[in-house]
This record gives structure tokens, sequence and C-alpha cells, in this order.
């Protein structure tokens, strides 16, 4: 299948809406989003998670030329870095944070079964740099799993996070959570944080947003997922809609030519016509960020931003 090419005029779309549009609150906008934004970078060559199996850690350990190019090809679901999927349009990010195992260092990854190349607080440095050139373009930013992070970690990673977005992170008591509000205010970040003792002892970090996983490996079983969700009506405040195929380690093993890249792309057709029936607002079934793999690949941002339309 031949790739599909992301148009190239996505970068700036926030600050590009019509006039109608800058007073209507982020929750009821629709929002391109990255699952898994991180993990275009997957150290092949690193540790599993500690939250992975014994069974799948001996496995490993066993077969490691084996299992990790299969580990590879089914943990990588996206293939542009983060400044690409910022310039395509992507505005929710979801970055999955973890301590290593044994290391004595504080530094923190990404991960995805496996960690990443990359270190968190460096990308993120990145990501403010972006943000510094593009002051009307507003992210969200959903830091989560924190697996073996101590209190401490926390309390560090999250003194970083202030360090770098400072005024630009949006606070949680702010109740017009609009586009022409967080410009007057400054504000670029919502940083969502999975820690409920957190965000209790810092205004500036989020509560978790829901994220709707259908936790299928086809379109069709994807679809009837969401639409039962849409029958029970739309979460208050942010949420995301992810889009994302998953399959189990049988279908893994199974298919050794499959790849997770190949089974979203033969699919694909199927997911853009459901996406294309979409609507972004504060009624019960109307969808708010809405989240996929292979951002670049596939049209994704420019099919959720004209969802917007439907709100003229």
């Amino acid at each position: 299948m031949e790739q599909i090419r992301e148009d190239d005029n996505q970068e700036d779309w926030m600050s590009r809406l019509p006039e109608k549009l800058l007073d209507i609150p982020l929750t009821n906008l629709a929002i391109p989003g990255s699952h898994d934004a991180m993990s275009y970078c997957l150290d092949i060559n690193s540790p599993l998670l500690r939250s992975e199996s014994d069974t799948f850690r001996l496995l490993d350990g066993v077969f490691y030329c084996f299992t990790r190019p299969f580990i590879y090809r089914w943990a990588t679901t996206q293939v542009i870095n983060i400044v690409e999927q910022l310039q395509a349009g992507i505005r929710y990010f979801d970055l999955r944070v973890a301590h290593k195992q044994y290391d004595t260092s504080s530094e923190l990854y990404f991960t995805h079964i496996i960690y990443t190349h990359a270190t968190v607080i460096e990308t993120l440095e990145t990501v403010n740099l972006w943000l510094e050139s593009h002051p009307k373009e507003i992210i969200i930013l959903a830091c989560r799993n924190f697996e073996g992070m101590s209190d401490e970690l926390h309390e560090g990673f999250i003194y970083a996070l202030k360090n770098i977005f400072r005024s630009k992170l949006c606070p949680v008591n702010e109740t017009l959570v609009t586009l022409r509000r967080l410009w007057a205010l400054g504000c670029q970040v919502v940083l969502s944080y999975e820690d409920p003792q957190s965000t209790i002892r810092h205004k500036e970090l989020w509560p978790a947003i829901q994220y709707l996983w259908a936790n299928k490996p086809n379109a069709e079983e994807l679809i009837q997922y969401m639409e039962c969700k849409k029958q029970l009506g739309r979460p208050e405040g942010f949420f995301v809609a992810g889009l994302n195929l998953t399959t189990d380690r049988c279908f893994i093993a199974s298919n050794p030519q499959e790849s997770l890249k190949t089974l979203t792309k033969k699919y694909w057709n199927r997911v853009q016509e459901w996406l294309k029936e979409q609507k972004p607002g504060a009624e019960p079934p109307c969808l708010n960020i809405i989240a996929g793999d292979f951002i670049g690949l596939l049209p994704i941002c420019s099919l959720v931003i004209s969802l917007n339309k439907k709100l003229l």
C-alpha cells in the first residue's frame, strides 16, 4: 500500500481557526492526538519494562534475537519525531514515562514495552522551543504510567516540568479554556499527570484524561466499541477516542509477516470512513481528542481538524 502523506500546512492550525471557534472550549473542539507519541525512537536493546510478565521476560532472555524484532515491530506506533508530529498538527501527546530498573541516575525515559533512546527532559525542552515559535498553538501533554517512579522522582520531574514550561502552563482552576482566553493568558500547555497525589499537591497539574481504548484488532470491532461509548454520552472535560488497534501475543506469533503498521494500514479505509462522520461539540455523542497511530503516514490530523467545520 502506498504511503499517504499528511498536509504540510497544519503546524499553525489553531491560530487559523475561524473567529467563531476561538470562544468554544477546547474540550468541545476536535483535536488530533498521538498514541504512544514517543515510540518512534524505541531502543531495541533496552530492558523490558518491569511490569512485563515473568514468562515473557524468560522468553525474551532465551530467544532474544527472535523476540526483539517482534517487539520492535509491534511496539512502534509512530514513525515521525515529536517536532514533526507538532508540525503535522498533533496537539495531544500520550507520553508513557518511566525510570529504568537498576538505574542509579534520576534520568527518565519514555516507554512502550521497552524504553526509548530519547530522554524525557530533553524531549520536553525541544517541545518548549517549538512552542516559543508558535505562540498561538496549545498542546495537551498526558504524562502517564510512571513505572518505577518514587515520590522523590515524581517531585523532581514535576519541578523540571514547571521549570521548562513556566508561565505556559495552564492552571487547573482556569474555568474558561478557550483559544482566545489562553492566548490572553499566554498559556500553551495543558499538563495532565496520571498520579492523583501529585495533582493534589501541584495546581499546574491536570488530572488524568480519560482514554477510550477499544483493545481490538480490527476496524469493525474498534468502531463498535466507540459507538457503544458514544451512546453512553461523552465524559466531562477532555477525553480521548483512541483509534489505535491492539492485538494479543498469539496473533503476533501466528502472523510473523505482519506488524502494527501493516495492520493499521489494512483497516485504515474503514476507520477513515467512520472518522469523517464524527462531530465535535458538547452533545452526548460528540468526540473531543482523537488519537491514532502512524501520524504522517495516514492523514489523521487533517481529517480531525476538518471536523471542526461542523461547529460553524
